[in-house]
């Protein structure tokens, strides 16, 4: 016999699917749910987690649980790919915001932390979709290898400026991916309200002849990506 908390995740899944509960609108409190179910309040809790799990809902501290729409923009985290490939692919509209363009005042801190060689300079661009801004991307470039750019290269592609105009091969990237509380400037720059973790992408790029010319934080807001990768057992 199926535990109770599957057969209440089974129908919840089930209506949120008919559009009983459209996307970014709330269910009902666990409350409500508890009547309508007729269960325990720890039963209506085991079902929320497993949607939440599943990608079916976004638990928001002051809100409720609000519903997600299951086709999340996939973004790939094996791969290097631009902003701007990625937005084509997935056939979205987005709006890059350039917050700032500058040399690095104080740029040995940095280069003790991720390796860069010379004079840095550092590109934070804003990227919003449907009127929120979800996504912050704090970039640091080695002007030996990329020269300093203008904003309007930045609001397009870095990378289509270093592979087109510059002649470069982007070779590979480490990357890792952390779960973190979202900071001060993160509040301030991104649609967070609500949300209490940022998913962040922290990367050091380097061209074909192995050289680091990049290191970049991709600060993602939770409920607009999944992250995918491809993996084979050898």
């Amino acid at each position: 016999m199926q535990k109770k908390y599957l057969t209440i995740y089974d129908d919840l899944v089930d209506k949120i699917k008919a559009g009983i509960w459209p996307v970014n609108t709330l269910l009902p409190s666990e409350n409500d749910l508890t009547n309508r179910y007729e269960t325990s309040r720890e039963t209506i809790r085991k079902a929320l987690n497993l949607l939440s799990q599943n990608g079916y809902i976004q638990k928001v501290r002051g809100k409720g649980s609000i519903v997600l729409d299951a086709h999340k923009f996939s973004f790939p985290v094996s791969g290097i790919v631009s902003y701007k490939e990625l937005t084509k692919q997935l056939n979205i509209t987005s709006n890059t915001i350039v917050q700032e363009l500058s040399y690095m005042e104080t740029p040995s801190a940095l280069q003790e932390l991720v390796n860069i060689e010379g004079n840095v300079w550092r590109a934070v661009r804003i990227r919003e979709i449907d009127g929120e801004k979800i996504i912050l991307d704090k970039d640091y470039f080695s002007e030996m290898h990329v020269p300093f750019p203008t904003k309007e290269i930045c609001e397009d592609s870095i990378y289509q400026y270093i592979e087109e105009e510059l002649g470069l091969t982007i070779g590979f990237a480490q990357k890792e991916i952390v779960v973190e509380e979202p900071t001060k400037e993160d509040y301030e720059l991104l649609s967070l309200e609500g949300f209490s973790n940022i998913v962040v992408i922290k990367s050091h790029v380097y061209l074909d002849d192995t050289s680091l010319f990049q290191y970049t934080e991709s600060r993602h807001r939770p409920d607009k990506f999944r992250f995918i990768d491809f993996a084979r057992r050898i």
